[in-house]
């Protein structure tokens, strides 16, 4: 059976740069490609891949709220997240959220093959300097983690958080979200309350410093 694996980054270069090193290897086919996070949850759902290799910072939906989404509608599809940052809050969020392989871009070529190799046989993988920045609880598995601080928001608020800090207006997210502009106004009210935000700006600059868009 060939290993068949999703690939999502809102670059056309990085995807196909990642489709030529996973499809070096005889008996693995990138099934899908995707140029943001919400386009990765839906082919991952239709075609149910072994393996997701998700960009952390997507448009619409960043990589964290991809692989939760990802792992309800496909349980068996492993998720890898490549990224530029090696933060530890970070790689413990995406980790807590159900991924089982970090790797850093700039080791890509180094690290990939072997991370989806691993993870096809549902072995965790992190890079050696992944490893480094991250501290595995006492006695605990290394792929366990707590979450952040940031998870007093529902699933729907930071969806709504990341579009709405990516500019767009209620209206906007009512649309892409398929809610009510209504709902999309209460979910962007509470959003304010329990952050204790009293401006876009303030919302965009957390964002930007919690990795949800890209600054």
């Amino acid at each position: 059976m060939p290993v068949r694996i999703l690939v999502a980054d809102d670059h056309q270069v990085v995807r196909t740069g990642l489709r030529t090193l996973l499809e070096s290897k005889t008996g693995w086919q990138v099934c899908a490609e995707a140029a943001n996070g919400r386009e990765a949850v839906e082919k991952a759902g239709q075609l149910k891949p072994d393996v997701a290799v998700l960009d952390i910072g997507m448009p619409l939906l960043n990589g964290v709220e991809a692989t939760r989404q990802i792992r309800k509608l496909s349980p068996q599809t492993e998720i890898l997240i490549l990224t530029m940052h090696d933060s530890e809050l970070l790689i413990q969020e995406v980790l807590a959220a159900g991924a089982h392989g970090y790797i850093l871009k700039d080791d890509a070529d180094r690290n990939l093959v072997a991370a989806v190799d691993a993870l096809r046989r549902h072995k965790p993988y992190l890079s050696s300097r992944v490893s480094e920045s991250v501290s595995s609880p006492a006695g605990g598995d290394s792929t366990t983690f707590s979450p952040s601080s940031r998870n007093r928001l529902t699933p729907r608020e930071r969806e709504v958080l990341q579009l709405l800090a990516e500019g767009n207006s209620n209206k906007e997210v009512a649309a892409i979200l398929e809610i009510s502009v209504k709902t999309a106004e209460t979910h962007r009210a509470n959003i304010m309350l329990k952050l204790d935000f009293h401006s876009v700006t303030e919302l965009v600059r957390y964002a930007v410093r919690n990795k949800i868009i890209q600054s």
